[in-house]
């Protein structure tokens, strides 16, 4: 019997909510949808949550991808009633968020960005040097995730036990997934028209101590391309925030208003967030 091909998934990694609104999460390049892990638990609280998780091997397009996110969503959909979806991309999950989100604009009733890897057109250095990973041997690619940990973290603002879960993560991809996941975002591209068709409420987060991206930069610039935003700074992130002990995206949303429902007092997080946003309409 042939082999079937591994395709794109979604992971819920809290119990079914068929009744509050959809959460889609789409990850960083580690693909695994397992990194919003210290984030669930308060967002599961009034969000019925999926992970989008990428096999190892599944080497494809951008609009493939897309349609995959697509058809995953609506799977979801046909299971329970008609209801809101909150779309949020991460990273490299931000850039497939902005394909899934222009080619069916009127499937979401939110979208959040977060350090959205898009701005790696802002780097041209790191353009180049992406380029160079296709020829560092295989053997060589777990050394060179732990050189990288600096870059995707401030390593004071997590815990030693998400150090190594992203740490595993990283080291989980071959290295032709690397390289392929890399050459997709040196290629994103995404025509303004379309972002702009994007009329719902946008969040817009970016990392002020974002070492591997200008991800502060990037969210201006869509916030000027984007009719409906708003604008969030983490002064002291790094690239991969959701990690942070500090950071609560539950709380970010409340405080922006972007959740939209009605929770219990009982339900409301008092948990402390970084502060430094700024509203752009």
């Amino acid at each position: 019997m042939p082999a079937v091909e591994p395709k794109p998934c979604f992971l819920t990694p809290k119990p079914v909510q068929s009744d509050s609104p959809l959460f889609i999460y789409l990850p960083g390049m580690d693909g695994t949808g397992e990194l919003l892990q210290s984030q669930t638990t308060e967002l599961a609280s009034c969000l019925d949550i999926r992970c989008l998780a990428i096999p190892k091997n599944y080497l494809t397009s951008w609009d493939v991808l897309a349609k995959n996110v697509l058809d995953l969503i609506h799977a979801e959909l046909e299971k329970s009633c008609q209801r809101p979806i909150y779309l949020c991309g991460e990273s490299f999950g931000g850039c497939l968020a902005m394909k899934v989100a222009t080619q069916s604009p009127q499937l979401f009733k939110r979208i959040i960005l977060i350090n959205p890897a898009s701005a790696l057109q802002q780097q041209p250095w790191f353009n180049w040097i992406s380029q160079l990973t296709q020829f560092v041997p295989s053997s060589l690619f777990n050394i060179g995730a732990l050189g990288l940990l600096p870059f995707l973290v401030s390593l004071e603002r997590i815990s030693q036990s998400d150090r190594y879960t992203l740490l595993t993560a990283m080291r989980s991809l071959p290295s032709e997934t690397v390289n392929w996941r890399l050459s997709l975002l040196r290629g994103f591209q995404i025509d303004k028209k379309q972002l702009q068709r994007l009329t719902q409420p946008v969040l817009l987060i970016g990392s002020g101590s974002d070492l591997l991206l200008p991800s502060v930069t990037e969210i201006t610039r869509l916030a000027d391309i984007l009719p409906n935003t708003q604008r969030f700074i983490l002064p002291n992130s790094g690239h991969a925030c959701l990690l942070e002990k500090d950071v609560n995206l539950y709380q970010i949303l409340k405080d922006h208003d972007f959740l939209d429902i009605n929770l219990p007092s009982s339900k409301i997080s008092t948990s402390p967030t970084q502060l430094i946003g700024d509203q752009h309409f």
